[in-house]
């Protein structure tokens, strides 16, 4: 995340920038790395690369700058914009690490002194080991979802309120932490449908279900039982670690693979794919449904929107709901017959 700071770390901007001198050399530790990094045009990212890399003993990394395409599946580089050269020093000796990081910073001004291309100005910051194994759990907060649904990352602790529907979660290497437009728009309504008295005693399918999330919120909010489908073999194995969390496990059956699912008659669909996969899949999702049974389908971008409402309606399901947040849609759609 842009801007993010790593827990515990330090850091400085400015020319000649190092971390806190007032910490000594063994509040380091053997651990520790210090990061530099510099935002530089393409056409100055060699020449940066050459500075940083005198200094850094495993070499240098190039962030291109990119923008998201094909509904956030894909990137296409940016070079308008800045990329940003990063390497790391050791940093067991502080001081030489600062003594070095400081010589980067000379030659960089050196550089920039000539007006070829943009160089911003050197970032340094003090970087654990043990930060880079966990840092990626700070961007994962306890999280309310409409009135009751909560989502909490198996290392928080949330006070409970009296209607809290509680959903334990440890995403591990699955897409679906609630963290996401698409899985929340999911879970209002999940919320919503089970205000209808829709979702109890009911039978779901959770099509790509990553980390179980969808599913498993659908059996704490009344539903008799699930089946998650995923073609990634990972997705799988944190799905029934997650029904396992949460006490729900004996209700809910996990596999690899797509449609069609081969048990059929389900009451309600959830399907958090992109309108690429959702147009062609359209008929198949209709076929999982019984007479009357509702589809939840989500991931879809404003703009492939009515495409997507088209598909659904040509497969014989009728929109009767629709959610968005930002750029993303969900849609619910019944079938008639």
């Amino acid at each position: 995340m842009s801007g993010a700071r790593t827990p515990g770390a330090t850091s400085s901007t400015g020319r000649g920038a190092a971390p806190d001198p007032g910490a000594g050399p063994t509040e380091a530790g053997a651990g520790a790395w210090l990061e530099l990094a510099v935002d530089a045009d393409v056409e100055a990212v060699e020449a940066v690369s050459e500075i940083l890399g005198r200094a850094a003993p495993g070499g240098t990394s190039v962030e291109p700058a990119f923008e998201l395409v094909d509904e956030g599946l894909g990137a296409r580089l940016d070079p308008s914009r800045p990329a940003t050269v990063r390497a790391y020093l050791p940093a067991r000796d502080r001081a030489a690490a600062e003594r070095a990081a400081a010589g980067v910073a000379e030659t960089l001004g050196h550089l920039r002194a000539f007006g070829l291309r943009p160089i911003g100005e050197l970032r340094t910051r003090l970087v654990h080991e043990a930060d880079w194994a966990e840092a990626w759990k700070a961007y994962f907060p306890v999280l309310r979802v409409g009135r009751r649904l909560v989502i909490r990352p198996t290392w928080r602790r949330h006070r409970r309120e009296p209607d809290d529907v509680v959903l334990a979660l440890d995403p591990g290497m699955a897409f679906g932490t609630g963290l996401h437009p698409t899985t929340r728009l999911c879970l209002a309504a999940l919320e919503g449908l089970a205000d209808q008295g829709i979702v109890a005693g009911g039978r779901v399918l959770d099509v790509g279900c990553g980390s179980g999330i969808l599913a498993i919120a659908a059996l704490k909010l009344g539903a008799a039982s699930a089946l998650g489908v995923d073609t990634d073999p990972i997705a799988v194995e944190a799905t029934l670690a997650n029904a396992r969390r949460n006490r729900v496990v004996r209700r809910l059956r996990a596999r690899q693979g797509s449609l069609p699912s081969a048990a059929t008659g389900f009451d309600l669909v959830l399907a958090n794919l992109i309108a690429g996969v959702l147009v062609p899949l359209a008929p198949l999702l209709r076929d999982e449904l019984r007479p009357g049974g509702t589809l939840v389908a989500s991931g879809i971008f404003i703009d492939r929107e009515a495409e997507v409402q088209i598909s659904l309606e040509a497969a014989g399901l009728a929109v009767v709901g629709r959610r968005d947040e930002g750029d993303w849609v969900a849609l619910d759609a019944r079938r008639s017959a």
